[in-house]
């Protein structure tokens, strides 16, 4: 059994990685883009829709110290990393961010609001759930607002969350991928009434990388 150090994984000097890799970013105002992700275990928003659910246990994943979570990204070419889970924000992600800025690194955050952002990140993205719905101080800090549609009622709840972002925020609805067929015509007449908003696609699925 790996030895935990409640302290420091509380200073976010350790963190649980569920998984790390280099790809293409599939998803977002970013798709398209080469990109590191590092994927935090631990994640209590609990959506039945959610295609990592082995994320949600912190507990079945190990620990590795900023240091070695960056060491591994910089072999990689690319300096554009994106931190997501799970639901990262759940740590302190205050050390790991300043680490990976001073090896040159772009950050992109996904979150689902539920919990404060804490780090230094370049671009937000937050996808609102509505299993638990995001904190007022961490929609305001969007510069992407990506919900997920997964029934109709849904599209009334992304007009509630878009109510909440900066003015700048870019608005993107984004089929849940088991339903596709059935939802991607309804989000695209939605959005030709609604130009505001964009289609996200997780196109990552389309061209089969991770």
């Amino acid at each position: 059994m790996q030895e935990v150090s409640p302290i420091k994984l509380k200073q976010g000097l350790l963190l649980p990685v569920m998984e790390s890799f280099y790809t293409i970013q599939g998803e977002g105002i970013q798709t398209g883009r080469a990109a590191y992700f590092i994927r935090l275990g631990g994640c209590d928003v609990g959506c039945v829709w959610c295609d990592v659910k082995a994320s949600w246990d912190a507990d079945a994943h190990l620990l590795f110290s900023i240091e070695d979570i960056v060491k591994k990204a910089a072999i990689e070419k690319a300096r554009f990393v994106v931190i997501t889970g799970g639901e990262p924000c759940m740590y302190d992600l205050i050390p790991l961010s300043r680490l990976l800025k001073d090896a040159g690194f772009k950050i992109a955050i996904e979150t689902s609001g539920a919990y404060p952002l804490s780090g230094e990140f370049d671009w937000v993205c937050v996808s609102p759930k509505k299993f638990k719905a995001p904190l007022a101080e961490s929609i305001i800090e969007a510069q992407e607002l990506k919900v997920v549609i997964f029934n109709a009622s849904d599209f009334k709840w992304a007009e509630e969350q878009a109510q909440k972002v900066n003015a700048d925020c870019e608005l993107l609805l984004q089929p849940e991928f088991s339903k596709f067929d059935l939802i991607m015509p309804q989000i695209i007449d939605y959005i030709k009434h609604n130009p505001n908003w964009r289609i996200s696609l997780q196109t990552h699925k389309i061209i089969n990388v991770p």
